[in-house]
């Protein structure tokens, strides 16, 4: 079987040394040493000014609209997974969507200031599958009308744009460290800012609000991460140039060996170091994805239509006209891309692919 992805796991002795001194200290949770050496490991390792490390990528986002003191109408996208569309809800916002641009498939700079109303407090904008956003034309929208910027960059350990990590900027970047992801922590994830003082109001946030032991400096959640996810970021995090220099391997390899196939790739954003995060591929029709699906699945190979459906269907959204949104999330589907997958396994999925496109 030839899963979509599967989870990077260091040497297990050296995830078990971890372990043992955990079991010494008997500090499972809040805040112990392992999870301030991985922020501190983390920070070096980016290239930035302050991250806090926390519990998944959904409070990451909660976190940082509530930070942000967000109200009514959120400018976001329609095509990212659907925690970006839920934590903005979640916290009592309204998610207004504008489509995406054909290409990179994030959101279209271009069509955000149509959007805008005296009800838009920020824009959350995510990097679709590592692949940074129209970034400076997005914070110039941000300044001139006053709005906060989110970045939803789950997908983005790595990536760089204009030299620098794509988690650098917005008012707010937000991460995953979910177990799919290139960097991992087995559930996780971390919230970024240059703000030192949104950092620390973050940082009170995430463990209920907490300023000493009998005090509360604000309403807050359980937003914290343990020291065993910790560990297994720490094991994980040494090889993480190894992790990224594999999937561009694997990424360039399929490239190269699928100019025959009908398809469309994702365009990178120019002034980008990307991190190959995921290969998306789109077919002309939806009928041929669903062909090709099923083709694979009968030779074991199980590829993700990702992301579907457009999230501006769902049924308890504010319904807008996003046709490219729609148009590609009903024709994309991600590629099996991981540490462990073999030439011989992409060279497989490859045959299939054509042989699928000619079925």
């Amino acid at each position: 079987m030839i899963p979509v992805t599967k989870p990077f796991l260091p040497p297990v002795e050296e995830y078990e040394s971890y372990i043992r001194d955990i079991w010494q200290r008997q500090w499972l949770t809040n805040n112990g040493p392992l999870v301030n050496e991985l922020e501190l490991k983390l920070k070096v390792y980016l290239e930035v000014p302050h991250l806090l490390y926390v519990a998944n990528g959904t409070i990451a986002l909660q976190l940082a609209i509530r930070a942000l003191e967000l109200r009514g109408q959120i400018i976001t996208t329609p095509f990212s997974f659907i925690a970006t569309t839920s934590s903005a809800m979640w916290e009592n916002c309204k998610p207004v969507f504008v489509d995406i641009n054909p290409g990179t498939l994030n959101i279209d700079a271009e069509k955000i200031e149509e959007a805008i109303t005296p009800e838009t407090s920020a824009i959350l904008a995510t990097h679709v599958f590592g692949n940074p956003c129209d970034i400076l034309a997005i914070d110039e929208i941000a300044k001139k009308h006053n709005l906060k910027v989110i970045y939803d960059a789950s997908h983005c350990f790595g990536t760089r744009y204009h030299g620098r990590s794509v988690y650098s900027y917005g008012d707010i970047s937000t991460t995953s460290f979910h177990a799919t992801k290139i960097f991992h922590t087995v559930e996780g994830g971390a919230v970024f800012t240059n703000d030192p003082e949104l950092l620390r109001k973050m940082a009170y946030m995430r463990n209920f609000g907490f300023d000493g032991p009998e005090n509360f400096a604000c309403v807050g959640i359980n937003g914290k991460n343990s020291e065993f996810h910790a560990a297994m970021g720490l094991a994980n995090l040494k090889y993480a140039d190894e992790i990224l220099a594999k999937r561009k391997e694997l990424y360039l390899y399929y490239i190269e060996n699928l100019e025959r196939l009908d398809k469309q790739c994702q365009v990178i954003q120019k002034n980008t170091t990307y991190n190959y995060a995921y290969l998306p591929i789109l077919l002309p029709t939806e009928d041929q994805i669903r062909k090709i699906e099923l083709y694979l699945n009968a030779n074991l190979i199980y590829p993700r239509r990702y992301f579907f459906p457009s999230l501006h269907t769902l049924n308890f959204v504010d319904k807008y006209d996003c046709p490219v949104s729609l148009c590609v999330s009903k024709r994309v589907m991600c590629l099996p891309m991981h540490h462990k997958l073999t030439s011989e396994e992409v060279n497989f999925v490859i045959r299939i692919l054509y042989r699928a496109q000619n079925y």
